[in-house]
């Protein structure tokens, strides 16, 4: 598969939506990848995506063409990510989770418990010479804090980044799975602590972006690995006049559509054919951790859910913008090195580099003595590294709005310079220059009188 696959789901009309408009339907179906969409000023647009999941659709359909070919992937060594995205009330939750994450019916499960039994499926049925760990943590982000869901007390974890984990959230809890149902009961203790509200759109709208991060980690003879699986269910866009928000919802509301504003850009900028463009992964907490699953380090799907209501033409509209523009990503999924197992190759010539720096810093280390007010530990070049690239970006940022700053000053020079030549073309007529002239000559006859009346004097 494409390391990024992007289907659209239609979910059933609700109650509200056929009283408001009946049975109709904003889109009209051509294939099992396409379909002509109507917007609200009735005109037509054709869009595309790997699978459409119309009305009426299975939670088993969706997770054997969407999720399914991820979990198979990380069990052969990729990372791998599942998001679901739409606004407020289009049916992320339900897709990812059913009605209830335990004790639910076989034919409405949604992704996340069909992904835990995959799993463990998966390692039932792989080589018994091989050894596996999985682990879970879930964080949700709420206002841009980044809260842990199993220990609540954590409630603004940091973002890190190094070279075994990738993007990481440093310091959140991770519990040891077993079978898939110490994993359910698990998740279902994560989701009870997560930030929901009552708007007009949704009796039970999430306001927060919700991650569920498994770590998997294989242990062969000769080292381990280490692959992520990670599964967002981002909070949903909303328009205030329509949901009704205001107070401490509205800021909800706010935060939330400004992050998912950020992934836009993201999008935008990693599908757009220029080469070198500064991608702004760190506009957001959200952006920051989805950072591997778009930059080309996972096996990615994207599931955006829409409502098929002509009164929700406009939200649905642009869920399906977004996920066009995610189509066209172009990035090549990189497989998780075994740890203790690079004998060759590129990855090789890597940790090869790496222990020569290493010794070398080690050497300078040693040499290097207190009182000459050289203070290095090697241990900290990851570091170095990261704050880099920080500093960098954060260059690079300023260097952009300097560039914002001169064309502002740039046009405001522009409009003065006209002025200007309006002025100097006002002096050019004539009867602009007698009058100036006449002025002058006034002004002469009274300096000229009163320097007489005060000689007489």
């Amino acid at each position: 598969m494409p390391n990024i696959r992007v289907c659209a789901q239609f979910r059933p009309l609700n109650s509200k939506e056929k009283s408001d408009h009946g049975d109709s339907v904003s889109f009209r179906r051509i294939d099992p990848e396409s379909f002509i969409f109507k917007d609200e000023k009735e005109e037509e647009i054709k869009f595309g995506f790997d699978r459409v999941f119309f009305q009426g659709s299975e939670q088993a359909d969706i997770y054997q063409f969407l999720a399914l070919p991820i979990v198979e992937g990380v069990i052969s060594g990729m990372n791998g990510a599942i998001i679901t995205y739409g606004q407020t009330g289009a049916g992320k939750t339900y897709s990812m989770q059913g009605p209830s994450i335990i004790d639910c019916d076989e034919k409405q499960k949604g992704l996340l418990p069909r992904v835990v039994d995959g799993l463990f499926s998966a390692i039932r049925l792989s080589d018994d010479m091989i050894k596996y760990t999985i682990k879970l943590s879930m964080v949700e982000i709420y206002m841009e804090r980044v809260r842990d869901l199993f220990d609540l007390s954590k409630d603004n974890l940091q973002i890190k980044e190094n070279k075994v984990q990738g993007i990481f959230v440093n310091g959140v809890t991770e519990i040891s799975i077993s079978d898939s149902a110490e994993a359910l009961q698990s998740l279902s203790t994560g989701i009870a602590n997560r930030a929901v509200g009552e708007t007009h759109m949704n009796m039970a709208s999430s306001r927060s972006h919700c991650i569920y991060v498994f770590t998997i980690e294989q242990e062969l003879k000769k080292g381990k690995s280490f692959r992520k699986l990670i599964l967002v269910d981002l909070a949903g866009s909303e328009k205030a006049e329509r949901t009704g928000a205001e107070g401490k919802a509205l800021e909800e509301a706010k935060t939330i559509n400004k992050s998912l504003s950020a992934l836009g850009n993201v999008i935008n900028t990693l599908s757009a054919p220029g080469k070198g463009n500064h991608i702004p992964y760190r506009d957001s907490k959200l952006t920051r951790i989805l950072q591997d699953a778009l930059g080309g380090y996972s096996l990615t799907a994207i599931l955006c859910c829409c409502s098929p209501s002509p009164l929700n033409a406009s939200e649905s509209l642009s869920t399906l913008r977004f996920g066009a523009r995610a189509k066209h990503i172009k990035a090549t999924p990189h497989v998780t090195p075994k740890q203790e197992e690079c004998t060759s190759g590129p990855v090789a010539v890597a940790s090869i580099q790496n222990q020569s720096a290493e010794r070398i810093l080690k050497k300078l280390g040693e040499t290097m003595k207190q009182e000459d007010g050289i203070l290095f530990n090697p241990s900290l070049m990851e570091e170095f590294k990261l704050s880099y690239v920080d500093v960098t970006s954060r260059t690079i940022s300023s260097l952009n709005k300097a560039v914002e700053e001169l064309m502002t000053t740039n046009d405001e020079l522009k409009k003065e310079n006209q002025m200007l030549k309006r002025l100097l073309r006002k002096l050019s007529k004539p009867a602009f220059s007698a009058m100036v002239i006449f002025s002058v000559v006034v002004l002469l006859m009274l300096y000229v009188i009163t320097a007489l009346s005060f000689i007489t004097v």
